[in-house]
């Protein structure tokens, strides 16, 4: 399967707002989930080779971003009728069992996924204080090696973000599977 890459950082760049589903149960909007430092949307599915590669590292940066002050979401927008593994039940399954630590939202229609011009799984947009596009880079440089000790990029961005409102200047896309449309 050929990789997807997601373009580089628009800077400014305002945030979508959105209410969706979530695995917990709940609707979440992007008032729900915006962080006082910063907001950290990413595009994650369930089947993905990448975002499977790097689940735990997602886990504990979402952990250490929450406690920057960073709000964090996590939306799938795969189409579930041709890759079953991205259903809503599943995705309730893979929170449970991952023990998500922010919300795993159901982007059905997708047209979040359209809004916010997502292009892969994963996909990530770090957002300042003020809901302005500062990151729209990878995670790390360990791809799918799942290098322990692959500096924090995404981390280290929103980082960043949170204490000074601007993410780095210069950002390495993110690779992944493309979005499942329909």
């Amino acid at each position: 399967m050929p990789a997807a890459t997601p373009p580089v950082c628009d800077f400014d760049w305002p945030a979508p707002d959105f209410s969706l589903p979530g695995t917990d149960g709940k609707t979440h909007s992007l008032a729900d989930v915006k962080g006082e430092n910063g907001t950290l949307v990413l595009f994650i599915c369930n089947h993905c080779p990448f975002v499977i590669a790097i689940l735990d590292k997602l886990v504990r940066d979402g952990r250490d971003l929450q406690a920057l002050g960073v709000g964090v979401a996590a939306i799938c927008s795969n189409d579930a009728t041709s890759h079953p593994a991205d259903s809503f039940p599943n995705m309730i399954k893979l929170a449970e069992a991952q023990a998500l630590p922010f919300p795993y939202l159901h982007d059905e229609d997708q047209s979040v996924a359209r809004a916010y011009g997502a292009v892969c799984t994963p996909d990530f947009f770090g957002f300042n204080a003020d809901l302005g596009l500062q990151y729209r880079g990878r995670l790390d440089s360990a791809g799918m090696s799942r290098d322990p000790d692959a500096p924090r990029e995404l981390f280290a961005a929103m980082q960043r973000v949170a204490e000074s409102g601007r993410g780095p200047a210069e950002q390495v896309a993110s690779m992944g599977c493309s979005i499942k449309w329909r």
